[in-house]
């Protein structure tokens, strides 16, 4: 679709309606290399509310500037003190607030089988905005764009101020406001006497560092939608390294059903086996799509295929950070292996792999990696520089479809056009919940008409959306 579909109406500076009594927050070990990632650029497409459009908007404006006095760092600006160091400035000095119409552009255009069409990329400002550039323009911006039967709400955040984690709990909370809640049910903590805080300075060219990864590559991007079942039965097979059948014992299945959902991040309500040894539901379809994706590419059998998988801290430390820290708080986990075992094993063998590391990684491997980050500053390599490489990022478990502002759930998350690359996936929880996962898949062209002629995994696909 053209870009022209897309019509800015206005756009305007949106103030905290309170002051903030917070003057200054340092950034962290795990802020830092951010500063080279672009602005974090997430959505929800909605069903047009029951007033107008021109209602929403005042609406919306009001409710942004009551979330914002509870988030006073996203109103402030980056600054660099004397000795190097950098600081979140709150000073209330506001984010963007864009309203753009779409008259031609319906639900359907958006949701519609096939590639994310390209004017999801325009429900989003700040493209391109590196999170340096927090310096001098705004860390958050929203847009509301009206379309023929609905409207999407896009949040941009700057990644050196928030992970995933922070910038779903302001998202959240700018949703519950605009329902009506009198006070937010979750606040966040702005403590910076953690393991993360540190004197090591990162030293920056003149005018600040650039992207990490080549932006112009021509790339395809797509939803996968796997239902719970359809990941319980990799999950079995994952752990048990047979193919689930219709005519498997019915017990078992049982078992698997009731099985609770476990992230990357390693949390569980209760498995099948309750033991550190089982392989999660989340592991083993990012093991699934490393064998098929790896395949897709035609790689030599001798070069390094690597899975990389960013993990949520918070809980990993003892003692744990508070559970809604606002900031960074993610370490990236790598997993190596030449392309020719990858695909010549099961995919038990990969699977147990990626389990292995992110089991490992609890509170000394954590403060190992800040301590190798304080001998060494450096911002975070994002990008596939050898072809070889896929990137997990986001988390099934963020809670992306809680975001009623009013009239209804989500009808579907989208993103924009930051941070993407061959190879960049993230993974979205399904709407219908209850363990079903959506995973954003970008690749290059080749790569993904590969994937999508993979049996292995197109078997667990229940609908390309």
């Amino acid at each position: 679709m053209p870009s022209s579909s897309v019509t800015l109406i206005s756009k305007c500076t949106i103030f905290p309606d309170q002051k903030s009594d917070i003057k200054s927050l340092k950034l962290s070990v795990s802020d830092i290399p951010m500063l080279s990632c672009q602005y974090i650029q997430k959505g929800v497409l909605l069903t047009s509310p029951p007033f107008s459009f021109d209602d929403l908007v005042v609406f919306l404006k009001q409710s942004l500037s009551t979330t914002l006095s509870y988030f006073p760092p996203l109103a402030g600006r980056l600054t660099t003190d004397p000795d190097g160091h950098l600081h979140i400035t709150c000073n209330d000095a506001g984010i963007h607030f864009l309203v753009v119409k779409s008259p031609k552009l319906s639900i359907h255009d958006i949701l519609f089988p096939g590639d994310v069409p390209d004017c999801v990329k325009e429900f989003f400002t700040f493209d391109k905005t590196i999170s340096y550039s927090g310096h001098f323009k705004p860390l958050a911006a929203v847009q509301v764009t009206e379309l023929v039967d609905g409207v999407f709400i896009g949040c941009t955040v700057n990644h050196a101020v928030t992970d995933g984690t922070s910038f779903w709990h302001f998202f959240n909370t700018f949703a519950e406001i605009s329902k009506g809640a009198s006070k937010i049910s979750k606040s966040p903590h702005f403590c910076r006497n953690t393991v993360f805080n540190s004197q090591a300075v990162l030293k920056f060219p003149p005018g600040g560092p650039t992207v990490t990864f080549a932006g112009d590559k021509p790339l395809r991007e797509r939803i996968f939608h796997f239902s719970r079942e359809a990941i319980l039965k990799l999950k079995y097979r994952a752990n048990y390294g047979c193919l689930l059948t219709k005519q498997m014992n019915s017990e078992v299945l049982g078992k698997l059903c009731n099985d609770s959902w476990k992230s990357v991040n390693g949390e569980t309500n209760g498995t099948l086996r309750n033991s550190n040894d089982e392989i999660s539901s989340f592991q083993s379809l990012c093991a699934q799509l490393w064998r098929s994706v790896t395949r897709a590419r035609k790689l030599e059998p001798t070069k390094i295929t690597t899975f990389r998988m960013a993990v949520n801290c918070r809980h990993r430390l003892d003692p744990k950070l508070e559970q809604y820290y606002f900031g960074n708080a993610i370490q990236s986990i790598p997993t190596f292996v030449p392309v020719g075992e990858l695909l010549a094993k099961d995919l038990s063998w990969g699977a147990d792999l990626l389990h292995k590391n992110v089991v490992a990684h609890e509170d000394d491997t954590v403060r190992r990696g800040v301590a190798d980050w304080e001998k060494q500053p450096r911002l975070f390599p994002l990008g596939n520089f050898d072809g070889a490489s896929l990137t997990m990022g986001s988390s099934p478990r963020f809670p992306m479809y809680n975001n009623d502002f009013g009239w209804g759930r989500p009808l579907a998350v989208r993103s924009g056009r930051a941070n993407k690359f061959d190879g960049k996936i993230s993974a979205f929880p399904g709407r219908e919940g209850n363990g079903s996962v959506d995973l954003e898949i970008v690749l290059a062209p080749d790569t993904m008409a590969g994937l999508e002629c993979d049996g292995e995994i197109m078997q667990y696909v229940s609908e390309i959306v």
